[in-house]
């Protein structure tokens, strides 16, 4: 691969320099069509929302509105973002835990679409601040109790997870009852979410069963026939090469089907379905471009790839654990023979990129691509070591556009006040 939508990575080198985020806009859109076209069931209405914490600009906010997708923000940051990209609030959602007041008012505000509350506490604001001018479709994000197999810091309804009101809770049924009660909230059902870059479709389909037998408990107990369900995101995407990439064309309809047979058999009615991918839609077309420095052996033998950029712009890899794959441009046909640990610029031991990655024999100045960077690497990138962030563009057709401009060292001193 050395040309991405027909332009070198040498050419965007040295027209944007590097570190680079590099986006393939029309890998974007065509994931978007995938969830939107097979997202579908003859029975079954349903939505697809962009998880916008994944990777969000003003760019990405227009791309996702001209795909026909709802978007999810999950703080006034991103809320704002979506506003100043003309995205349509009637489809913007909030969510997020551990809200507060002012966020919620926000919302209100600007008559966001939905507002997916995480618990009690958050619902007893939002029953106080509702009003009769505008009636807000509501949520609850509840915690199914389901183990999906990823890392521990992506799970998220693991029963002490910081996410959302357990559904073996009383008061979770409670809270349910009083929003739904409230004459100034349309309460649609629950949102849930059981981890990120799940590999395994049979999790997905363990997870929406097990919420709608809550929605028949919910009717036994309260006569509330819930009209939505909200079953989150997580669908994993290949980062390696031996991973298995999750099949969307097999599991999206199978999921409105599993929800159409289970709630039949239930005798509840067939609830609209909502889902979030993020990470899936824009992970694989993001690239990350640098320049090698300096390559450098230990007395043990351990060969350090150094590149121009850090964990600031690629915290995965410290955070999670996370493994990329990589390649050198131009060398992409050359015996990959050489382990290599790719690490960057930041003080900080922890500061690696990949470690053990079998590549060519690399020399300063090489072009390293870095792989499957699109979702939580902008988003995570900090100012650490009084690094700069790198700038984004968007490829397609040959074309090349800037939708984050690069900071410049003016930028990192734009908030900062003199002492004197």
């Amino acid at each position: 691969m050395t040309t991405i939508q027909h332009i070198s990575f040498e050419d965007l080198k040295s027209k944007y320099q590097t570190p680079l985020y590099i986006y393939d806009e029309a890998a974007i859109r065509k994931q978007c069509k995938v969830f939107i076209n097979k997202f579908r069931h003859p029975k079954v209405s349903s939505n697809v929302i962009y998880a916008s914490k994944a990777f969000l600009t003003i760019a990405m906010a227009q791309l996702i509105m001209s795909e026909g997708l709802h978007l999810d923000c999950v703080s006034q940051g991103e809320l704002y973002t979506a506003l100043k990209a003309g995205f349509p609030v009637e489809k913007i959602v909030l969510h997020g835990n551990n809200k507060t007041k002012d966020e919620l008012l926000m919302a209100l505000n600007f008559r966001v679409g939905t507002i997916i509350v995480d618990n009690d506490y958050e619902a007893s604001i939002l029953n106080e601040i509702v009003n009769d001018k505008y009636k807000v479709s509501v949520m609850l994000r509840v915690n199914p109790g389901i183990d999906a197999h990823t890392h521990k810091y992506i799970k998220t309804s693991t029963l002490d997870s910081k996410f959302g009101m357990s559904i073996l809770d009383p008061r979770t049924k409670e809270t349910i009852k009083s929003l739904n009660d409230n004459p100034n909230i349309n309460f649609l059902g629950t949102h849930s979410h059981i981890g990120s870059q799940i590999l395994e479709e049979h999790s997905f389909y363990d997870h929406a069963i097990t919420i709608l037998k809550f929605y028949k408990e919910i009717k036994e107990l309260y006569q509330i026939d819930l009209k939505a369900v909200n079953l989150g995101g997580g669908f994993g995407v290949k980062y390696i090469k031996s991973d298995t990439r999750l099949d969307l064309n097999k599991v999206l309809p199978e999921l409105l089907e599993i929800v159409y047979q289970t709630a039949n058999s239930l005798e509840i009615s067939v609830p609209h379905v909502y889902i979030e991918p993020g990470r899936s839609i824009v992970a694989e077309a993001g690239y990350t471009l640098y320049t090698v420095n300096q390559i450098k052996e230990t007395i043990n033998k351990k060969k350090y790839l150094f590149i121009d950029g850090a964990m600031n712009d690629h915290m995965r890899t410290a955070l999670y654990q996370a493994k990329y794959d990589a390649f050198i441009v131009g060398k992409e046909d050359m015996v990959h023979d050489t382990t290599y640990t790719v690490a960057g610029k930041a003080c900080e031991s922890g500061d690696i990129i990949i470690e053990d990655i079998l590549l060519p024999d690399a020399k300063p100045d090489d072009l390293l691509v870095v792989r499957t960077t699109g979702a939580y690497h902008y988003s995570m990138a900090s100012h650490y070591n009084r690094l700069t962030i790198p700038p984004v563009i968007f490829v397609k057709d040959g074309q090349s556009k800037v939708v984050v401009r690069k900071e410049s060292f003016m930028d990192l001193l734009s908030h900062d006040e003199a002492l004197v």
